[in-house]
């Protein structure tokens, strides 16, 4: 019987934990969306668009991304004279990377889709996140330079994991670490935000994002012009053949 006592007791303090941590996320989660603009606001946001300056190694590079809703990703670059496209929409992804050899666009693979597929999403990663099948898990808080950041693991519905940082001040994100890979090899993928800006709409964006992965390679985007809600049409994000 006392055996018995101590295991519910121990069950209760379990499930009491759990609980306070996914009311705490929730928090952490509303005041991110109320930071961003709102969910009235981000209710509204149907597609994006932003040009980009992109330094790499010292050379300055024109980047674009366009996003629709749920829909699709589309980032396009250049870099040496060749052109790189990154896709990735709701049921899968391809890319065009001369430099890795291929000139015309193949399909992403599986896992690294796994591991991309939330970006089709302009409005973030929280916003309705059960709605996207998504998991979201407080791990407590680490530090980011002088920031004591909230650390938010999320398990996207196909077990993608990312770990975003948000700052407890402003809520905003300010960093965003998953797995990826780079020239065949698995590299740790962090990304920085800085320079938050209000769009004329009232959406906050950041206008600086550094980029690096692992020690190979880092890269940093300036945003140079957003505009939002354009019409984008679904024909971007079908692959070439």
């Amino acid at each position: 019987m006392k055996n018995c006592k101590r295991f519910l007791l121990l069950l209760t303090s379990i499930l009491f934990v759990t609980a306070i941590n996914a009311q705490t996320a929730d928090e952490i989660i509303n005041k991110h969306i109320e930071a961003m603009g709102g969910k009235e606001k981000l209710a509204q946001l149907k597609s994006l668009h932003m040009d980009i300056t992109m330094q790499i190694m010292g050379n300055d590079a024109p980047a674009s991304i366009t996003v629709k809703e749920g829909k699709g990703y589309k980032s396009e670059s250049e870099a040496m004279g060749q052109k790189i496209v990154s896709c990735v929409t709701d049921s899968g992804g391809w890319m065009i990377n001369p430099m890795m050899g291929a000139a015309g666009a193949q399909p992403i693979p599986a896992e690294q889709y796994k591991e991309t597929e939330d970006q089709i999403y302009a409005t973030g990663p929280f916003y309705n996140y059960n709605e996207k099948g998504i998991k979201v898990e407080l791990e407590g808080q680490e530090k980011i330079g002088d920031v004591d950041a909230y650390k938010l693991k999320v398990t996207n519905k196909d077990g993608g994991e990312t770990t975003y940082y948000v700052d407890p001040t402003t809520y905003y994100i300010v960093r965003v670490v998953k797995s990826g890979e780079m020239m065949g090899n698995p590299v740790t993928i962090a990304v920085n935000n800085s320079d938050f800006q209000k769009t004329d709409e009232g959406y906050i964006v950041p206008r600086t994002v550094e980029t690096s992965f692992g020690e190979q390679f880092s890269m940093t985007a300036k945003v140079t012009k957003v505009d939002i809600n354009p019409t984008v049409e679904d024909s971007i994000f079908t692959m070439p053949q």
